[in-house]
C-alpha cells in the first residue's frame, strides 16, 4: 500500500500546542481561542501570568462569597474543554453573567487556581467588554443532560451542547482529512451538479426539480383576478386588426404622407399586440401542462425532466477519462421514506475516480482512505474521540486504532455467503443465499464477529448491482467491492466501471432504463474508452463509525428526513 506523497500537514486549528508556543490570537478576531491555552501539555498551567480576552458561551455559572464574585465555565467551541472564569462583583453584573447560554468577552489574567482543583489554570477577569445576556426561563437548552431527540427539535441551538460540537469538530476533521488523503495523492478535486437528469441507481428514488408547479399556480391566480377573454372579446380585437390594416392599405393606395402612414401603422401595430396578447392569455389553463396524457416537461425550466443527484459518480467520469484521478465530494439526496436510524434524505458522498485502474486497485485506495482518516482523527481530534469514548462508545479509541493498523479482510460474494451460511450461533432476520444483497445484520456479522475488523467483498452477483459495473468472465458477477466495518456494516460501495460499449448498453436496456439520457456517459465508451474504477463512501456513516452514535441525523449539522427540514 502506497503512503501519501510527504507527511501530511495539520490544519493550524488542529495542530497540537507545545509547552515552548506563545499564546497566539486568533487571526480574523481581536480574542485568543480556549483551545490554544487548554489544549497543551500543562493544560495551560505554564501560562499562568499572561492576559488574555477569550470569548464565548457560558456552560454553567455560580455566585459565590454571598455574591462577591461568581465562577464561570466557558467554551467557545475550539475544543470540548471549558475554561473557567473568574469574575468579581465590582468588574461585571453577576446575575446577568452566570446564565447558562449567555455570551461573553472579557480580559484578564490566567492565574493558577488553589492547590487541589480540577483545573489547571483559570482567568481572573479584569473587564467584561461584552455580554449577550439570556433569560434563563425562555432558554431551550438548560444545564440539564439533553437527549439527541430532543436536540433534533431546536437544530438552531444544538451546536451549543457538548456533544454537538465535538461532532461537528469530528466532522470538520474528517472532511480536511479527505481533501489531505485526495490532494496528496494526485487527485483533483471536481465540483459535480446537484440538479441531474441522469438517475446513477437506477432507483427512481428521486427529488424531482420542477417549476411546473409554482408556473401552474401563477396561472391560477392570474386566472382568478383576470379571466380568460371570451371568444367575442377576441373576435372583436381581430377585426379590429383587420380594420386597421385596411386603413394602413387605404393610405398608402392613396399615396398619403409618410407620417400619416407612420401613424397608421403604429396604431396597427397596437392593435395586434393586444390581439396577441387576448390569444396568449385564451390559451392560459389552470393546473400542470400536458400532452398527450402525460405531463408536458417541454414546458419546465430545463425542457426536460430534472432530479437532485443521488450521486456525482457518472459526472465526474467524465474528467477521470480525461484528467485521469479525481474525485468530488458533496451533498447527495434520496427521496426515500425511510424512518431508520441509519438513512437521510439528504447526505454527503466522497466519489473518487480512478482512470487506468482495475479493482484490486479500487480496493487497495479504499482501504487506504480509511486507515488514513482513523489516524487523523487519533492524530487531531483525541481530545473530542476521548468524550465519545466517554460519553457514548467506550470502543470507540480502540476501534479507530484496531482499524489504521491492521490490514483488512478480502473475500469474494460467494466466500462471504458460504461462511454466513454456515453460522450456528445467531439466526439472521434476513435468509442468506445467494444472490442476494447481503443486508446490514449480516455485513456487521461479518466484520464484527467473524472477522473482527474491517472486510471488503467482492465480486457480487449482477442482479443485485447498478448498470455501469464491470462484468466478470462468468457473466454471473460484476466487478464491485463494499467495505464493511464494525459499528456501521457497508461504509464504501465501489466498482470497476464498464469500459465495454456494447456490454454497458446491453446492461442499461437489461435494466429497464432508457439509452437517451445515457447517451453522453455511453460516448465516454465510444472515443477512448479506458478501464477506471471508483467507490463512494457516506460521509455520515464514516461518521457515525468513528464517534459510536447510534443515529445518523444526529451527526449531519442539519437532518432532512421523511417530515422534517428545519431550516
Amino acid at each position: 500500500m502506497s503512503e501519501p506523497h510527504g507527511p501530511p500537514q495539520s490544519p493550524p486549528s488542529l495542530s497540537p500546542f507545545t509547552l515552548s508556543d506563545p499564546i497566539p490570537r486568533a487571526q480574523f478576531s481581536k480574542r485568543t481561542l480556549i483551545r490554544s491555552i487548554l489544549s497543551r501539555p500543562d493544560s495551560g498551567a505554564g501560562l499562568a501570568g499572561q492576559r488574555v480576552t477569550i470569548g464565548g458561551w457560558v456552560k454553567t455559572g455560580r455566585e459565590q462569597g454571598k455574591g462577591a464574585f461568581a465562577f464561570l465555565e466557558v467554551n467557545d467551541g475550539s475544543c470540548p474543554a471549558n475554561l473557567q472564569v473568574m469574575v468579581d462583583a465590582d468588574v461585571g453584573n453577576l446575575g446577568e453573567l452566570v446564565h447558562t447560554g449567555t455570551s461573553v468577552l472579557v480580559t484578564g489574567t490566567l492565574k493558577e487556581p488553589p492547590e487541589g482543583a480540577r483545573q489547571k489554570i483559570e482567568l481572573r477577569v479584569e473587564r467584561v467588554m461584552e455580554v449577550g445576556t439570556v433569560d434563563p426561563a425562555k432558554y431551550p437548552l438548560p444545564k440539564a443532560r439533553l437527549t439527541l431527540e430532543f436536540l433534533r427539535d431546536v437544530v438552531h441551538l444544538r451546536p451549543r451542547t457538548n456533544t454537538i460540537s465535538a461532532v461537528a469538530r469530528i466532522r470538520n476533521a474528517l472532511a480536511y482529512a479527505t481533501h489531505t488523503f485526495f490532494q496528496n495523492h494526485g487527485f483533483l478535486y471536481v465540483h459535480t451538479p446537484i440538479i441531474t437528469t441522469s438517475d446513477c441507481e437506477g432507483a427512481g428514488e428521486m427529488f424531482q426539480v420542477t417549476t411546473l408547479i409554482n408556473e401552474a399556480e401563477k396561472v391560477e391566480k392570474e386566472l382568478k383576478k383576470n379571466p380568460p377573454p371570451s371568444e367575442a372579446e377576441i373576435e372583436a380585437a381581430d377585426s379590429a386588426v383587420k380594420e386597421k390594416g385596411e386603413v394602413v392599405k387605404q393610405l398608402k393606395s392613396a399615396k398619403a404622407s409618410k407620417e400619416d402612414i407612420t401613424a397608421a401603422v403604429a396604431v396597427l401595430n397596437k392593435a395586434k399586440e393586444e390581439l396577441s396578447k387576448l390569444q396568449e392569455r385564451a390559451k392560459l389553463t389552470p393546473g400542470i401542462p400536458q400532452k398527450d396524457g402525460k405531463i408536458d416537461y417541454s414546458l419546465d425550466f430545463f425542457s426536460r425532466q430534472a432530479f437532485l443527484t443521488v450521486s456525482g459518480q457518472l459526472q465526474v467520469e467524465s474528467f477521470a477519462c480525461a484528467v485521469s484521478n479525481v474525485y468530488t465530494f458533496g451533498p447527495t439526496f434520496r427521496a426515500e421514506n425511510s424512518h431508520t436510524s441509519r438513512h437521510l434524505a439528504e447526505f454527503w458522498m466522497v466519489e473518487p475516480e480512478i482512470a487506468f485502474a482495475d479493482l484490486e486497485d479500487d480496493m487497495n485506495c479504499a482501504e487506504a482512505y480509511v486507515k488514513f482518516m482513523c489516524q487523523w482523527l487519533l492524530d487531531n481530534c483525541l481530545d473530542d474521540m476521548e468524550f465519545m469514548a466517554k460519553n457514548f462508545d467506550k470502543t470507540a479509541i480502540e476501534r479507530l486504532k484496531m482499524v489504521a493498523s491492521t490490514p483488512f479482510e478480502r473475500i469474494s460474494y460467494t466466500e462471504a455467503v458460504s461462511l454466513l451460511e454456515n453460522v450456528k450461533d445467531k439466526k439472521f432476520d434476513n435468509k442468506v443465499e445467494w444472490g442476494i444483497d447481503l443486508a446490514s445484520e449480516h455485513e456487521r456479522y461479518l466484520a464484527e464477529v467473524l472477522f473482527k475488523k474491517p472486510v471488503i467483498v467482492y465480486n457480487y452477483p449482477k442482479g443485485i448491482k447498478a448498470f455501469y459495473m464491470r462484468l466478470n468472465d462468468d457473466d454471473k458477477t460484476v466487478a464491485a467491492m463494499d467495505v464493511l466495518v464494525p459499528k456501521v456494516g457497508e461504509l464504501i460501495g465501489g466498482s470497476q466501471r464498464e469500459e465495454r460499449l456494447e456490454i454497458i448498453e446491453k446492461r442499461i436496456l437489461d435494466m429497464g432504463l432508457p439509452l437517451e439520457p445515457y447517451e453522453w456517459y455511453l460516448d465516454l465508451r465510444r472515443y477512448g474508452t479506458v478501464k477506471h474504477c471508483g467507490f463512494g463512501l457516506g460521509f455520515e456513516r464514516m461518521i457515525l463509525f468513528a464517534t459510536g452514535i447510534d443515529n445518523i441525523r444526529d451527526v449531519i449539522p442539519f437532518p432532512r428526513y421523511p417530515g422534517r427540514a428545519d431550516l
